[in-house]
């Protein structure tokens, strides 16, 4: 196969000479990001690896070959991660610089744990890491391009005041942590691990595509029996029931990450969403003492947000949905518990886990006390959220959760009786499946008999909730009959 290396200088395409701008190509969105921010405002560059696959087993329709062999820069991590493209590459015009992230000696690259002839693939999760590869590939883009030069050298400093500041932040949020231990399911946290300082000890897989032998799996399971660990961390690419079988009958905490961002939506601002996601994540995952830290511009979006003043007539009423079991469901069967209320979907990139785990934490901070409490995730997205797709996304959350789905008219329905508005939002430039759901945020807290008693803003702190919630436990609203609509 032949590897060029970014510092040779290659004979420049035609495109280039004639002022065209670059045609950039790369194969996963969080190196996508930070290329999109220093091709800003001229052509974007082309991502291989879309919502619908992994870089591990991905493959190229016709269009993405035809780009790949058409342009004039490919970037890509390397062949531990991205083995789909190593053939493709054998095919690359004379005129193609690639440059492969893993080889470049500026980069601080680890060797796997798994095997020591490897290296470990996922550089970008190092916040650091990231400045120095936005760096090298501004260099790059300006040899290739210098006509372009003051254009990616703005970009550039754009790009890493950003970075920094997101770097910063990270390492200054991480001192909050308690001392609680955490277990990662796939091998995705080593640049994590180094650059916070964070209590991962054990690891189930190295990815996806390497199965776990039985006896390794009954070794981890009883580790996470012991009590030692308050946390596994888990993977989007995760199967379910793998995942429920090592956590039987254990109280861990379970976080979702997702490291290459595939519920994100491409684009400048991807890397920085990818990040804070899977920062919230660990953090509500290993117990985080202080929201207030990471969390000041959630804490004040929550302080500043007025309390919801939609008269309780009006928010709440009859209603029919299948649970997650894909039991029937009615508003009756809320009675008799306070109950939190959320509503969102399964592909949503960031918002909906965040206050999923938001909640989450929020009821494991009350204690005892959150046996009086049932939490609901209803579901706006009825067409692509079944029951079945439910069972799984709830399970990454508090064990009490329930999972509300139906058709689209029942789910107009409980919108309108919650007041929650929400909107299908397609972008034709996209898979039409791959669309995202616009819709409210905030959690409804409601009484046992029904009515309803507040709203908790979007961007609460799981602390703030929890404090906001044992507030109305021990004082309750005046008692009213159960609420028969």
């Amino acid at each position: 196969m032949r590897l060029l290396s970014i510092f040779a200088l290659l004979i420049f395409s035609s495109a280039t000479w004639s002022g065209e701008p670059l045609k950039v190509v790369t194969t996963i969105k969080p190196i996508h990001s930070i290329l999109s921010g220093l091709l800003a405002d001229t052509r974007p560059p082309e991502l291989l690896v879309d919502n619908q696959q992994s870089p591990y087993t991905a493959t190229l329709s016709k269009s993405k070959q035809h780009a790949l062999r058409d342009a004039d820069m490919v970037v890509w991590i390397g062949p531990e991660l991205e083995q789909f493209m190593v053939n493709q590459l054998e095919l690359l015009g004379p005129n193609t610089t690639l440059f492969t992230l893993l080889d470049n000696e500026e980069i601080k690259v680890l060797t796997s744990r798994w095997n020591k002839e490897r290296r470990d693939p996922f550089i970008w999760l190092d916040s650091r890491n990231i400045l120095i590869i936005t760096d090298e590939l501004a260099r790059a883009l300006t040899k290739l391009d210098p006509e372009r030069k003051s254009l990616y050298e703005n970009n550039r400093r754009n790009l890493l005041r950003r970075l920094a500041e997101l770097d910063r932040r990270l390492e200054y949020g991480y001192r909050g942590l308690k001392s609680g231990i955490g277990m990662a399911y796939y091998d995705t946290l080593q640049y994590f691990e180094q650059a916070y300082a964070l209590k991962i000890r054990g690891v189930v897989a190295e990815s996806p595509m390497t199965p776990v032998r039985g006896l390794s799996f009954l070794q981890n399971r009883a580790r996470l029996k012991s009590g030692d660990y308050s946390c596994l961390l888990t993977e989007q690419q995760i199967d379910p029931d793998a995942l429920s079988l090592l956590t039987d009958g254990t109280t861990l905490n379970i976080g979702l990450l997702d490291s290459f961002g595939s519920r994100i939506e491409a684009g400048e601002d991807h890397y920085f969403k990818l990040m804070e996601h899977n920062t919230v994540t660990i953090k509500q995952c290993l117990k985080y003492v202080d929201d207030s830290i990471v969390e000041e511009s959630a804490k004040e979006v929550a302080k500043n947000s007025a309390q919801d003043t939609t008269p309780s007539s009006y928010i709440g009423g009859k209603f029919m949905l299948r649970d997650h079991h894909g039991k029937l469901f009615t508003d009756q069967d809320m009675l008799g518990k306070f109950h939190l209320v959320y509503f969102g979907y399964t592909f949503c990139p960031d918002v909906c886990p965040t206050s999923l785990l938001t909640i989450s934490s929020a009821l494991n901070r009350i204690g005892d006390d959150a046996e009086q409490i049932q939490p609901y995730f209803i579901t706006v997205d009825p067409a692509r959220d079944t029951p079945d797709v439910l069972s799984t996304y709830v399970n990454y959350f508090h064990p009490a959760l329930t999972g509300l789905t139906g058709t689209q008219a029942m789910t107009d329905r409980v919108a309108r009786i919650y007041n929650v508005k929400y909107e299908k939002v397609v972008d034709e430039s996209r898979d039409p499946e791959q669309y995202i759901m616009d819709h409210s945020s905030g959690v409804f807290l409601m009484a046992p008999n029904g009515e309803f008693i507040t709203k908790l803003a979007h961007g609460i702190s799981a602390n703030d909730m929890a404090a906001r919630i044992r507030e109305i436990l021990s004082n309750p609203p005046n008692p009213h009959p159960i609420k028969l609509f």
